[in-house]
């Protein structure tokens, strides 16, 4: 199925309610290119197997820590009201063989859907090598899931071209994990980015760019996992 362009003026339960909820996401989305025209580049509903499904406890320790830390270049990242497990949500790893989100359970994730015809996805990749660079290790990892449809060539030569190194190649050609998310309510465009917890819950999200290399980001980083050793 090919791409489709929606609007952005609908409303959905689900997205959370703050003070940046709206005028945060929006901007960003407009000053990084993310619009087109009217609307913005969204993709179309395609069916997939995936499931991003399973409620998590709410965690007010670690919603509190994360919010505060949501200052500056990644105030548009929102906690969830509902936090909810994404563990099943499937994909490939470096080799093509399948996997899940489960199999980087204990650590806290940022993952991150990008494709090779998003340039705010293509700008903010550099950043987010360097996030990976600099705080990945047994208790951090940045997840990049590659929606690419067709070959991997193009993303693999992306990653050569831009020298990026630290950070693992995922891909979902399918693009389930998009329109999964899409269908829960958490991914409107590209990029879209999910704080997750050590046991796979959703406890944020960001829709549209950041500078992930900045201080602001490593300071978010931080609290997400100092709120997952010591939430309730």
């Amino acid at each position: 199925m090919g791409l489709e362009r929606e609007d952005m003026t609908g409303t959905n339960e689900n997205r959370p309610r703050n003070r940046r909820s709206l005028g945060a996401i929006a901007g960003l989305a407009l000053l990084a290119g993310v619009a087109v025209g009217a609307g913005a580049l969204y993709v179309g509903a395609v069916p997939a197997g995936n499931e991003a499904t399973g409620a998590c406890p709410l965690d007010e320790t670690a919603r509190a820590a994360i919010d505060a830390a949501a200052r500056g270049e990644v105030a548009a990242m929102q906690v969830t009201d509902t936090p909810f497990s994404v563990a099943g949500l499937a994909f490939k790893d470096g080799e093509g063989k399948p996997t899940t989100l489960k199999a980087f359970e204990g650590r806290t994730l940022l993952v991150n859907l990008w494709a090779t015809w998003c340039l705010p996805c293509r700008e903010e990749m550099p950043a987010l090598d360097a996030l990976e660079a600099a705080k990945g290790g047994p208790d951090f990892a940045v997840l990049p899931i590659n929606i690419d449809m067709g070959e991997e060539a193009g993303p693999r030569a992306f990653y050569a071209d831009e020298k990026l190194t630290a950070l693992t190649f995922l891909r979902d050609e399918t693009m389930g994990v998009f329109n999964d998310l899409k269908r829960s309510g958490v991914a409107f465009g590209l990029p879209v980015t999910l704080l997750v917890d050590e046991a796979g819950c959703v406890r944020a999200s960001m829709n549209g760019p950041a500078n992930w290399a900045g201080p602001d980001a490593a300071a978010l980083i931080d609290a997400a996992k100092g709120a997952g050793r010591t939430g309730a």
